[in-house]
């Protein structure tokens, strides 16, 4: 994954870094889950194509009147 800052190695820090216990509140851990899962969902999703806002309210508009 690429840093968000150019400076940084990641690859560098990874070999010199120990990983470290820490304690978190569960409210931090579980906005931590979600993050980790938003960013796994932004990476599957990276390469699908993309529909228009246009698009998108044309078939809402289409299952709405089907559903009258």
């Amino acid at each position: 994954m690429n840093s968000p800052n150019p400076q940084v190695d990641e690859e560098k820090i990874a070999k010199i870094a120990k990983p470290k216990p820490v304690i978190l509140l569960l409210e931090e851990y579980e906005d931590l889950l979600d993050e980790l899962q938003d960013l796994a969902t932004f990476a599957r999703r990276k390469n699908e194509t993309t529909i228009s806002l246009s698009e998108v309210r044309k078939r809402m508009n289409k299952i709405a009147a089907l559903r009258r």
